[in-house]
């Protein structure tokens, strides 16, 4: 028996809001007209649903442009001052926490390295809870309407974490967050969480499938594919594919990984090693690889090392686009920002020589737009991506 499932018109206008709101805030500013079009509701639907959000301080004009022999158009888009959001990012080597307005315009951030506390998950929340109260430190807590925050590992039942690079196994964060907090909390991987605002503002904006690689400490990677409001966001364990047989120890216990060639602390480990000088690890690691970048300049075993990881980096890549035809990959995250320009050539080479031609000629390899505070950025996401499904509503 075929069982009939009844929308009500407040189901109706509830995914009508949620549509319009989320082609507004990825697209934005947009027309009237151009929300018609692309939504395929009628004008008159798009007229009401708009003059809601505006009214409900969502929405506001946002100037106008000339239209072809008729009137200008007035443009929409989202408030910034609607609300605020907090993203944070909690690294193996800092957290970082940011305050944002709705549009993802930063009003503050604040960075505790991670010394001493032995990743002790106790530990890391007291961090994150007191980052938190930093940014709030003076403003409004009430226009606060969701924390995101990215970890560096699978998120499971609402909030406990999986993270083997931290040595956490079903760790219960949410539980040790949310009862400081009066906003709703969400979770999820800092590789999805930058992967979702890459395509949402930054370098894999456009792109039908985006592969946005995190290189920091760690490595991940995730896939932006376009969908039909916004896009849909998976991700992988690409740190820990195998780049050379019998090769490094990676920290995940293998030998080989790509971590292990194009991790920030893995870069900084060999430079020390063909200098003959102890690594700089920990939270002065991103330092260390900028000093590493600087002397790269020059020939000599800085620029040795630069060049081999952009190659492991290449091969890397070239693995990815064989088995996914991505038409974009970005080179995201903090080491991507610190030395994303010192090996983009190299790492284009590598590409073009590991790829298969017919799917290399069609996908660009480009730097993220970002900058290293991306993922409290895509964090902050969480929140958002959760206000435009609701169509506007924070309650």
């Amino acid at each position: 028996m075929t069982q009939v499932v009844r929308q009500t018109t407040r189901d109706l206008r509830r995914h009508n809001r949620a549509a319009l709101l989320s082609s507004l805030y990825l697209r934005g500013p947009v027309s009237r007209l151009e929300l018609v079009a692309e939504s395929g509701l009628s004008a008159a639907t798009v007229t009401n649903v708009v003059s809601e959000l505006i009214a409900d301080g969502v929405v506001a004009e946002a100037g106008s442009v000339e239209s072809d022999g008729g009137r200008p158009r007035t443009l929409l888009a989202v408030r910034p001052g609607f609300g605020h959001v907090v993203g944070v990012d909690v690294g193996e080597t800092h957290v970082e926490v940011g305050l944002f307005d709705c549009a993802l315009g930063t009003l503050g951030t604040v960075r505790h390295p991670l010394v001493g506390t032995r990743l002790d998950p106790d530990e890391v929340a007291g961090l994150v809870r007191t980052g938190i109260a930093e940014v709030l430190e003076g403003g409004e807590p009430d226009a606060v309407f969701g924390v995101g925050i990215g970890v560096p590992g699978a998120v499971r039942d609402g909030g406990i974490v999986h993270a083997p690079t931290l040595g956490w196994r079903g760790v219960a964060f949410a539980d040790l967050i949310h009862p400081h907090i009066a906003a709703p909390l969400h979770l999820d991987n800092r590789a999805r969480t930058l992967g979702q605002v890459e395509a949402w503002r930054g370098a894999g904006r456009g792109a039908e499938r985006a592969i946005v690689a995190l290189l920091g400490v760690g490595v991940g990677a995730a896939v932006a594919t376009a969908g039909p409001s916004h896009p849909d966001i998976t991700t992988s364990e690409w740190g820990h594919t195998v780049v050379k047989a019998a090769g490094a120890a990676c920290r995940c216990g293998s030998h080989g990984c790509l971590e292990a060639y194009v991790g920030t602390e893995a870069v900084v480990r060999h430079y020390a090693d063909r200098v003959g000088e102890q690594p700089v690890i920990g939270d002065e690691s991103d330092n260390e690889l900028a000093r590493i970048v600087e002397e790269a300049r020059a020939d000599g075993p800085a620029a040795d090392v630069l060049a081999e990881t952009g190659e492991y980096l290449g091969i890397g890549i070239a693995n990815l686009i064989n088995l996914l035809s991505p038409d974009r990959v970005v080179l995201s995250g903090s080491a991507g920002a610190i030395m994303g320009e010192a090996i983009l050539p190299a790492v284009r080479d590598a590409v073009g020589r590991h790829a298969l031609d017919y799917l290399a000629g069609r996908t660009e390899v480009v730097l993220g737009s970002l900058g290293p505070d991306a993922v409290a950025l895509g964090a902050a996401t969480l929140p958002i991506a959760q206000l435009l499904a609701n169509g506007g509503r924070t309650g």
